[in-house]
């Protein structure tokens, strides 16, 4: 039986920073990851998907070159250079994470939980006081015939090939960043929505403007549309407001969300279950075996790397404002929030004021040829920002202003005290938190 201060079962953005934090403190340190570190964000998901996502700009850039004065004749996109190039960047970063995990000891292999406190991965045995599970989840799969005619997200990031067209069954985030890439590339797109509106969490009006963006690039986008069965022929039927419609492509991705990945022997040893299928924590991260922690994807509150890594600070009993986190969506253009939407504040009974400010009127924005782009921001009655919702270039980095503000718990009003350079997207939060007050 090998000891240790604390076990973290996966090596992802929640686990290795973790984990990270209480090696450097002197803490001895066990990270067990079966698969690569980094975890899905690093090596199948956020960043890999980022990197194909720069490769799409880039060659919507060049398309459209000429409108900015400049000449390109006849080029040519190099998908298998594109994934080469996603691949060295992972690479890159998976060098990082080993080094930052550098003073932890770093076990491969699956743990098996044979106790509350105790795990086993191959034929060793061990031990930690606490233990913080970090296992993420998987791509979730549809429960229709013909399923496995599909493929997920993980086959689709390392393929070396494009489809001349493809189905996206789900229009969330997953579904609309592989939907914006694989159209820059050249791809006929077509996406299946189930929901009335594509990004269900996002604020209606945000996710309408990027539909309807999207639909210009060449984009199909089908909502309230059940996919009732998938033929070998890769042959989609479904309903879309109760009547039966088919549509056909070469390749069908299924990017209906994720699944948490609890490891095994963890009910076994006590700990619970959401209805869900994620592991059940408290405000804490605490689950039902007391020392035993859950963060990331795994306990299915947010999933979010950084979501991830803030829950982990909160299990070593950090301060850490959970109730605001960001996120973004890296579309062309890209969409992004915090906080509550319009619905949510209706729903809940809130008084709220709304501020809106557009892209078309921002001169950076028009500089930029970015003219597509609305900031919308929701404060209360007594000047408290609730949200902030943004379809626009850049959309990801500006958020960050009103998360900031939030967790700060600042009046609306400092965002717009603070002089913002000009000329400067930001300058669109400001004049939409200004139209709220």
């Amino acid at each position: 039986m090998i000891e240790a201060d604390l076990i973290v079962i996966g090596a992802g953005p929640g686990g290795y920073a973790t984990a990270a934090r209480v090696a450097a403190d002197g803490g001895k340190v066990i990270v067990v990851e079966r698969d690569y570190l980094g975890g899905t964000c690093l090596n199948r998901g956020c960043i890999p998907t980022k990197a194909l996502c720069r490769s799409a700009e880039v060659a919507a850039t060049v398309a459209e070159a000429e409108a900015f004065g400049i000449e390109v004749e006849g080029f040519s996109f190099n998908y298998p250079k594109a994934v080469e190039r996603k691949n060295e960047v992972v690479a890159s970063l998976r060098e990082g994470v080993a080094t930052v995990l550098s003073k932890a000891e770093i076990v491969k292999g699956d743990a098996v939980f044979t106790g509350p406190h105790t795990i086993k991965v191959g034929d060793e045995e061990y031990c930690a006081p606490k233990i913080i599970i970090a296992t993420g989840s998987r791509p979730a799969s549809l429960p229709v015939p013909g399923a496995e005619y599909a493929v997920n997200s993980d086959f689709i990031l390392d393929m070396t090939a494009l489809p001349s067209s493809l189905i996206i069954v789900g229009g969330g985030v997953i579904g609309m960043e592989f939907a914006s890439i694989f159209n820059a590339f050249g791809v006929k797109v077509t996406v299946l929505e189930y929901c009335p509106e594509i990004l269900p969490p996002f604020d209606e009006e945000i996710a309408k403007r990027l539909r309807m963006s999207l639909k210009k690039r060449g984009i199909e986008i089908v909502t309230s549309a059940q996919v009732t069965s998938i033929s070998s022929g890769l042959t989609v039927e479904c309903a879309v407001k109760g009547k039966p419609k088919a549509f056909s492509a070469d390749m069908v991705l299924i990017a209906v969300g994720r699944t948490p990945v609890v490891p095994q022997g963890a009910a076994e040893a006590g700990i619970e279950l959401t209805p869900r299928g994620a592991i059940k924590v408290d405000g804490n991260m605490e689950t039902t075996v007391p020392g035993v922690y859950a963060i990331g994807d795994v306990n299915g509150i947010c999933m979010l790397a950084h979501a991830a890594e803030a829950q982990g600070k909160v299990a070593l009993g950090e301060k850490q404002r959970l109730d605001i986190i960001p996120s973004a969506v890296f579309t062309m253009p890209e969409c992004a929030m915090v906080g509550l939407t319009e619905k949510q504040c209706a729903e809940r009974g809130l008084a709220f004021k709304i501020g809106k400010a557009t892209f078309r009127a921002n001169g950076k924005a028009l500089a930029m040829g970015e003219p597509d782009g609305l900031v919308k921001v929701i404060t209360s009655d007594n000047g408290k920002l609730l949200g902030c919702h943004i379809c626009g270039a850049h959309a990801a980095d500006l958020v960050q202003e009103a998360a900031t503000l939030m967790t700060a718990d600042m009046p609306a009003s400092a965002l717009c005290d603070a002089v913002h350079s000009h000329p400067t997207l930001g300058e669109t939060v400001a004049a939409a938190v200004a139209a709220s007050l």
